[in-house]
């Protein structure tokens, strides 16, 4: 991608092509013409959008991915696998009895599990925007969970199906209208 430093080198070159041809622009009026044909509105688009220097990369973010406290796999494995419905991604253990780090998914929703001390806090909230939120009720309800029968909640802004978990973390499914 062409950065800041190279269009205004192309607006020096510019400049001193005209004035060859005994035609004068100022600098500024050179970083216009070069912002009009990459395409920008102005120089100050194009200054704001361009990146400062040559092969400057650019901060950017991935979807997080919720890490939530657990205390047991049994009861985890049954709540997250068997009720809501993910699949495991992958398991991880330093040794053979000592705390599992889960990572399970459900379509593009990817969440950890980690029954180590200091990775979560029980009695996180997770908030988890969605589509067909009636769809995901309705699933979880056919199942009779021992131990919940969420349902949804009508806010002005939208639809909420909050589930709980068996170590008091809650997961807000909404739906905003």
């Amino acid at each position: 991608m062409l950065s800041i430093e190279k269009a205004k080198q192309m607006a020096n070159r510019l400049r001193a092509s005209l004035k060859v041809r005994n035609q004068e622009v100022s600098h500024s009026g050179a970083l216009e013409l070069v912002a009009q044909q990459l395409g920008y509105k102005d120089w100050n688009t194009a200054s704001a959008l361009l990146p400062q220097k040559k092969n400057a990369a650019n901060v950017t973010f991935d979807k997080p991915i919720p890490i939530l406290r657990m205390f047991d796999e049994t009861k985890a494995r049954e709540f997250y696998l068997d009720f809501l419905g993910f699949s495991v991604e992958f398991e991880h253990r330093f040794e053979a009895h000592l705390p599992l780090y889960l990572g399970i998914t459900r379509n593009s929703l990817q969440l950890h599990l980690s029954e180590h001390h200091g990775d979560a806090s029980p009695g996180s909230t997770i908030f988890v925007p969605m589509q067909n939120i009636e769809l995901l009720r309705d699933e979880l309800l056919a199942k009779r969970y021992g131990y919940g029968r969420p349902d949804i909640v009508e806010q002005g802004w939208g639809k909420v199906l909050e589930v709980y978990d068996p170590f008091g973390n809650r997961i807000r499914f909404c739906q905003s209208e």
